[in-house]
């Protein structure tokens, strides 16, 4: 069934074809009234198309950035459990009493009886760190395993209160992340890339391949469809990666497997009761909620109280902890989180069930489901439904896949190469004796350069314009300490580690170091978060609407529809995501104008990008839009995690890609006063610009498809050759293919090895 553009109201007028439900001649000739009310409907769908192009975006995007910049951009520990104990019960009481008074919200404190005790309930996740008394020492216990941020989150939060007391601290690690995953990142996007194949393949097989979702087909191709993912993720963070050990094979697969299969459960009932649209609220319940209560990449203990409530149940938070239980607690704790994903396939596929027998009861004769999408493609249905069901394959595991080898491959061991840094002596020779001393210890982790104290005011410059990370200032007669000139919002891991190896460094001198931070992080953004969410929001927004017209909206593929659509769409969509970023969230505060035009560049930049490919391969265009943007983007984009953490390949990529370019565009905006924006929006430009004269030339090689072809499911199967195994027919002929994507359908009826719908209940012939 092939979709034509609607006429316009002229050319229905002028039109003797009747529509499939309006007769255009009376017995005394041609009914102009009913011609004028097809034009009247033909353009309201018409303009209802082109608004989905924009309303789609907006639900994919504006949930997804508002959801992880309204509860990320400043997380604030709340009642996060930490216990007691002590040689004595008095000694315990007190500093019981002395930290419930000085972080009174923050922590939630109680003392227990025993050491043992105190540990063992950080070792199970039962607390987030245990403050053991003896004497005059405190040992503090954490779990890096359990989130390094959380361990760093309490570690601030205890230590001034066990200092104020006049006690000697120490630190203790009761479960220390592997060497082959310093960042403790393997379990988070483990987790990720499990959820996305969870609910991925429902984004494509619900308009391209329907007949797959009879019941009886549908759960052995689960099962074998989990199995598959399963192996993939060992593969590649096993034997590729070496994030996972072999001792973790076979846990890995079983959650692996497990927790894919679970979601994919749960989402074919969402998809019975809502149709395409379920694939959205599966999204929203497994990444928008599940992110922030997955207690993954921060601490459940900073997100608002309804996220902890949240974590109990949903299957990234089950999925995520069961991967942390096994990669660095060694199964404990595992079995509860293995119910919930139980606990959800089953609900799932006895929910389906239960809905099919009410509603084969209620249509005995059948209920049609739509065909919405020709082929990924973009090009002609494929005869072979293998050629379909191939296309559909390759998308979630090809995602899949990067997910882990670009994102996991990048983070999973973070440790600085080259990072540059000055040293500033008294004199030159000082410095470059400073650094003979420093490369010793530390290999190539720096890029050192001497400098002199009459330099201080260009190495403040170069600090503050991001072409050093730090600079280290020896100690003079004048400053008697180690000084770091550092800079926050520049690169806040990179500031992190900075701080970090030189405070140890000046400690072993037996001295202080004090931080001067020419740029901090203002308390809405204390995680350095808000620029790569912008620029996340603008990566999304812009090969969303070329993706989503290409498919809802198939005339608009000309170009001279599609720029102008784009434009406005770009404007659009900026100024929404500055007002979730400012108002909606208060991630940002002004900046309007400087946020807005330059987010409208970035999205039109990025639809041009997105229609080379759209024009090549249709809807598969995802893979390598998405791979480009996202999976090489994020690692190399130098936002919260530093370019100078990642192999040195991903340093390349940030002069190019353009999702570096929107981050540190962002940054420059928010807080350095536009200082580089020039040079990155002509990054950006760039990319719009020569994708357009690509896009110019496809054009000019082939014609521009307008509507879909939908092949045999539009003309029929040749009366000699019947209906081709696995093919769907129309539901009702003479109607657009894009009729009922929204509504609520059941399933086909497979006879004679060939897939024949049925007519709707009453439909008649």
């Amino acid at each position: 069934m092939t979709s034509t553009p609607p006429l316009s109201r002229k050319e229905a007028r002028e039109s003797d074809v009747a529509t499939p439900d309006v007769a255009f001649e009376k017995e005394d000739g041609f009914d102009s009234d009913a011609a004028a009310k097809a034009a009247k409907r033909a353009k309201a769908e018409s303009i209802g198309r082109i608004a989905a192009m924009f309303i789609m975006p907006l639900i994919m995007v504006g949930m997804m950035v508002t959801g992880y910049m309204g509860t990320m951009h400043s997380p604030t520990a709340n009642d996060m459990p930490v216990v007691v104990a002590g040689s004595s019960a008095s000694a315990a009481d007190s500093f019981v009493d002395a930290l419930s008074d000085a972080m009174p919200d923050a922590l939630d404190v109680e003392s227990v009886d025993s050491v043992s005790d105190a540990r063992d309930r950080v070792f199970n996740r039962e607390a987030v760190a245990a403050v053991v008394i003896q004497g005059d020492t405190a040992t503090l216990y954490t779990a890096s395993g359990a989130g390094m941020t959380q361990a760093t989150k309490v570690t601030s939060l205890v230590e001034p209160t066990i200092l104020a007391q006049g006690l000697t601290l120490t630190t203790k690690d009761v479960a220390p992340l592997p060497d082959n995953d310093a960042s403790g990142l393997g379990a988070m996007f483990l987790t990720t890339a499990l959820v996305m194949a969870g609910y991925l393949p429902f984004s494509m097989l619900r308009t391209n391949s329907p007949e797959l979702l009879k019941f009886r087909r549908i759960v052995p191709i689960l099962a074998g469809w989990a199995a598959a993912i399963a192996s993939l993720v060992w593969v590649v963070t096993g034997p590729i990666l070496g994030v996972v050990s072999s001792d973790h094979y076979l846990a890995v697969v079983a959650v692996a497997g497990l927790g894919v299969f679970a979601i994919s459960c749960v989402q074919l009932f969402i998809t019975r009761l809502l149709g395409s649209f379920g694939v959205i609220v599966g999204i929203f319940l497994l990444m928008v909620l599940g992110m922030p209560a997955s207690n993954m990449s921060m601490s459940m203990y900073t997100m608002p109280a309804f996220y902890r409530f949240l974590h109990g149940f949903l299957a990234m938070p089950a999925i995520g902890e069961s991967m942390r239980s096994v990669l660095y607690f060694g199964g404990t704790n595992l079995t509860g989180h293995l119910l919930v994903l139980a606990v959800g396939a089953v609900a799932g596929l006895t929910a389906t069930a239960i809905w099919d027998a009410t509603r084969g009861r209620r249509h005995p004769e059948g209920v049609p489901m739509d065909v919405n999408v020709a082929s990924l493609h973009g090009g002609r249905r494929p005869k072979k439904a293998f050629w379909r069901y191939f296309s559909l394959a390759i998308f979630p595991l090809t995602m899949v896949a990067m997910m882990l080898t670009c994102m996991l491959g990048a983070m999973h061991q973070p440790a600085p190469r080259d990072m540059p840094v000055a040293v500033v002596g008294a004199t030159t020779e000082q410095a470059e004796q400073t650094i003979g001393g420093l490369e010793k210890n530390m290999g190539d982790m720096f890029e050192f350069t001497p400098y002199t104290t009459d330099d201080t005011d260009e190495v403040h410059d170069l600090v503050e314009g991001r072409d050093l990370v730090a600079a280290l200032v020896l100690p003079s007669q004048t400053s008697p300490e180690f000084t770091l000139v550092a800079n926050q919002a520049g690169s806040p891991s990179a500031y992190q580690m900075a701080v970090r190896v030189f405070t140890q460094v000046a400690e072993g001198q037996q001295m202080s170091l004090q931080v001067d931070d020419i740029a901090p992080l203002p308390d809405r953004d204390s995680q350095g978060i808000v620029t790569m969410y912008l620029a996340m929001g603008w990566m999304l927004a812009g090969f969303m609407v070329v993706v989503v017209g290409a498919n809802a909206a198939p005339a608009t593929r000309p170009l001279r529809k599609m720029l102008p659509i784009t434009a406005v769409y770009s404007m659009f969509m900026a100024a929404v995501l500055w007002l979730i970023a400012a108002p909606i969230t208060g991630s940002v505060d002004g900046h309007f104008w400087q946020l807005w035009g330059t987010g409208a560049v970035a999205i039109f930049c990025v639809a041009m990008f997105a229609m080379v490919f759209e024009r090549l391969i249709g809807m598969l265009a995802i893979i390598p839009v998405v791979g480009t943007l996202m999976f090489l983007g994020v690692p190399s984009a130098n936002g919260p995690f530093s370019m100078y953490l990642a192999p040195e390949w991903f340093r390349t990529l940030h002069d190019f890609l353009p999702m570096p370019a929107a981050v540190e565009a962002a940054r420059s905006i928010l807080y350095f006063d536009s200082d580089v924006l020039a040079h990155h929006l002509q990054v950006l430009g760039l990319w719009g610009l020569l994708s357009l004269a690509v896009v110019f030339i496809i054009d000019a090689l082939k014609s521009v498809r307008t509507e879909h072809d939908f092949g045999e499911l539009a003309t029929g199967p040749k009366a000699d050759d019947g209906p081709t195994a696995g093919e769907a027919t129309p539901e009702v002929e003479g109607e657009p293919a894009f009729e009922n994507q929204f509504t609520l359908e059941d399933e086909l009826v497979l006879e004679q090895g060939a897939v024949q719908q049925r007519e709707p209940a009453g439909a008649g012939s």
